[in-house]
């Protein structure tokens, strides 16, 4: 017996041995085979138009050992794309950006179509570190599903900062003696004296579609629904005061709200071709020739307008949130934003582990937030001997502005590959007149809103959500249109369209956010 149990434990070694040699020599060869290939979605937007060049991504792939395979998707079409991916398997990219699991995706991931990366987080290294250091556990935990997991990489925020809003044109303000709105009805008088002396204009345009400019501007109104709905759900609205959830959609608030936008597509102050995307190029135009003198957008696009306009002392200026209804409330954020996912099948790769690791220096890692940030010191800026930066001299005299330069030319500032944001690190790519636009929304209080919590479903809650909310959402982007451009009247059409989200489940859809808070 003693012969025996020597004689298995030697093979045992030997076995161990071989094993552990063998492993040894499958992770050289990795190692040697070059770098490891995947491939990435991508939501690419008109204003900041994707190059396979940019230095950012460039650089920061190359520092982990990615060769990455793009697949660049229209933001109009990427959650669709998304979803696709998701449900079928087989198309699935591996790795996808610029997502969370709010609403559908939820349900995707309890039902296995997602890897739960909270379980590898021995390979997020550099996530966890940040994560740490912005004290931010607590927010990360918040994103966990009703198992406990959690399915996606938040890009992560060390304070929220109000980086877009009204922009309208400062210097016709001065040329007709107006104050600067800080009502929506100020904002109302203010396009009409607009159009007064522009007969041929619509005041206030559009960035890129309806999306943008409802988000900045319904939670003055107390809601928060549509496509970019804050919670997810595109129809139902946080009660920052009672803190639960309430049927948005069809909430006196929400009929406030396409009232009043109702009220300046009727009287020609806002931009008819609202309801289709009006592309990147296309907006500019529209501002710098002084078809439109307003629009809900980003500080950073402000230097590029003016570069591309020749009217005569042309200035824009973005303003603090207006005051609505509900206060002065801007878009809603979060410390943590849209991230990083893993379809399953990427977990089937023999390499699946070191994907996750360099994913996670690419994105989160100490230097390649920075670059993907500021972009590479001794090409884009240097450091100075106490610490500040200064950019190069191109991009300081870019005429688009530090800000928007970095992100055209270099890819810097980018949502859907920027996973880091310092705030104080974000500030030395602006003027002094951000700031104080900053400082003033700071002082006003509670402009920027927390983002609504997500409840807990099991994968048959999560499925009975999703069921209940893709025909809700549906029928009411169809009436948020006719509502607005006069197709259904407002009042006459009201109680129709109630019924018809009521009969759709919308309460019932509300009760289940609510019973899993």
């Amino acid at each position: 017996m003693k012969k025996l149990l020597f004689s298995f434990l030697a093979i045992s070694l030997s076995l161990t041995s071989i094993i552990a040699s063998g492993s040894k020599e499958v992770e050289s060869s990795k190692e040697s085979d070059g770098p490891i290939k995947v491939s990435m979605y991508y939501s690419d937007n008109a204003t900041l138009p994707f190059k396979s060049d940019w230095l950012s991504i460039n650089s920061a792939a190359e520092d982990s050992n990615l060769d990455i395979e793009w697949e660049i998707i229209p933001i109009a079409d990427y959650s669709t794309k998304v979803s696709l991916a998701l449900n079928t398997g087989t198309n699935a990219p591996d790795v996808i950006l610029y997502q969370t699991t709010k609403g559908e995706n939820a349900n995707l991931a309890l039902n296995g179509a997602l890897v739960p990366i909270s379980d590898y987080s021995d390979w997020t290294p550099n996530f966890n570190k940040m994560v740490e250091k912005f004290n931010m556990s607590e927010e990360v935990d918040q994103l966990q599903l009703k198992d406990g997991k959690r399915y996606y990489m938040p890009s992560l925020t060390d304070v929220p900062f109000y980086d877009g809003g009204l922009i309208l044109r400062e210097d016709l303000l001065d040329e007709y003696g107006l104050d600067a709105p800080k009502t929506f009805d100020d904002l109302y008088n203010v396009l009409k004296v607009f159009k007064e002396n522009n007969p041929d204009s619509y005041p206030l345009t559009i960035l890129a579609g309806p999306r943008v400019l409802y988000r900045m501007t319904m939670p003055s109104f107390g809601i928060s629904v549509g496509k970019n709905s804050s919670s997810g759900t595109n129809t139902l609205s946080w009660d920052y005061t009672n803190k639960n959830y309430f049927e948005g959609a069809i909430s006196e608030g929400y009929k406030e709200y396409i009232t009043y936008f109702h009220k300046l597509y009727e009287e020609g102050l806002l931009d008819p071709e609202m309801a289709e995307p009006i592309d990147g190029d296309r907006w500019s135009q529209k501002l710098a020739t002084g078809k439109s003198m307003a629009s809900y957008a980003y500080y950073d696009q402000i230097g590029g307008l003016e570069a591309a306009s020749n009217i005569e002392g042309y200035k824009l200026q973005m303003y603090p949130s207006l005051e609505g209804p509900a206060g002065a409330h801007h878009q809603p954020k979060s410390k943590t934003g849209s991230g990083i996912m893993f379809p399953i099948k990427t977990a089937q790769r023999d390499d699946f582990e070191q994907i996750v690791r360099a994913v996670d220096n690419m994105f989160f890692s100490e230097e390649n937030s920075k670059a993907f940030c500021l972009g590479e010191e001794g090409v884009t800026y240097t450091t100075n001997s106490d610490g500040s930066i200064t950019f190069t001299e191109k991009i300081v005299n870019a005429k688009e502005g530090i800000y928007k330069y970095l992100q055209l030319e270099y890819g810097c500032g980018s949502d859907v590959t920027q996973m880091v944001w310092v705030n104080q690190r974000e500030m030395t790519k602006y003027d002094e007149n951000y700031s104080a636009i900053n400082k003033v929304v700071e002082d006003m209080g509670d402009v920027i809103q927390y983002i609504p919590p997500t409840p807990n479903f099991d994968d048959m809650q999560s499925e009975e959500a999703g069921m209940l909310q893709t025909p809700l959402s549906d029928t009411f982007e169809r009436w948020n249109d006719a509502f607005l451009t006069g197709a259904k009247d407002i009042n006459a059409d009201w109680d129709e369209y109630v019924s018809t989200m009521k009969k759709l489940g919308i309460e019932k859809f509300c009760d289940l956010y609510n019973e899993n808070l």
